[in-house]
């Protein structure tokens, strides 16, 4: 009996916490926010300022993030993303939770706050590297752009060049966005590979009219790597 309190004791709280968590969420709930979110495909109407807010009142707490994951609700799972310890996760929990990121922010929050921290980040971006599944590929050539800014020894950036110049074009957009990133990068960070992915960018012409706000750098790669490099050399 006294296990079964302890047991008890352990879980009641943070079923309270997660409806009070969620009704909090519902709360902050505006229309105009989410009118704008599903443009970008994601179906949630809360500031994202006031959902960092949030979480960092209620500071780390994997349980709890567990739990709000499991709600399959989008803000929910930005929230949780960030309230989890990004270490804590199995190799075989992230590959789940990635391919149930329905919407493009909870992938690239996931991805980006949590795998990259993550100690399977590297053979995770080996399995989704040449995934059939676009949404996992995509978090593949994530985690390997990572690499061509940070550690991009080992890698064959070349070879990285061969399959964007063979696949970007038609590829899905998630898929393409990431695959266009990594060209930038490689452009950016590799001077000895820029006139290459350069010269890819402008034939395939990948996000060359992506609307872009004023005092924004296009996502177009030629005209990022320029941008870039052109910081660079001002420093």
């Amino acid at each position: 009996m006294m296990d079964g309190e302890a047991e008890v004791a352990d879980t009641t709280p943070t079923e309270t916490m997660v409806a009070e968590v969620l009704a909090e969420l519902a709360g902050l709930e505006d229309p105009r926010a989410r009118e704008v979110n599903e443009k970008h495909g994601d179906d949630h109407g809360v500031n994202l300022s006031k959902l960092r807010a949030l979480a960092k009142r209620l500071k780390t707490q994997q349980e709890l993030a567990g739990r709000l994951w499991e709600t399959n609700d989008t803000a929910a799972r930005l929230l949780a993303i960030l309230i989890c310890r990004p270490k804590a996760f199995e190799r075989d929990e992230l590959d789940v939770m990635v391919r149930e990121a329905r919407t493009p922010k909870v992938h690239d929050w996931l991805v980006n706050y949590v795998v990259k921290k993550n100690p399977h980040a590297e053979e995770l971006r080996l399995t989704w590297f040449a995934d059939p599944d676009p949404v996992a590929a995509s978090a593949g050539w994530a985690l390997t752009t990572e690499r061509v800014t940070k550690t991009p020894e080992g890698l064959d950036l070349a070879g990285l060049l061969d399959a964007i110049e063979a696949e970007m074009k038609d590829a899905p957009d998630r898929l393409q966005w990431a695959m266009n990133n990594c060209l930038a990068q490689i452009g950016i960070e590799h001077a000895e590979h820029r006139a290459r992915a350069i010269d890819i960018g402008e034939r395939l012409e990948v996000l060359k009219d992506y609307p872009t706000s004023p005092g924004c750098t296009s996502p177009f790669a030629p005209i990022w790597i320029a941008e870039m490099v052109h910081r660079q050399r001002d420093k």
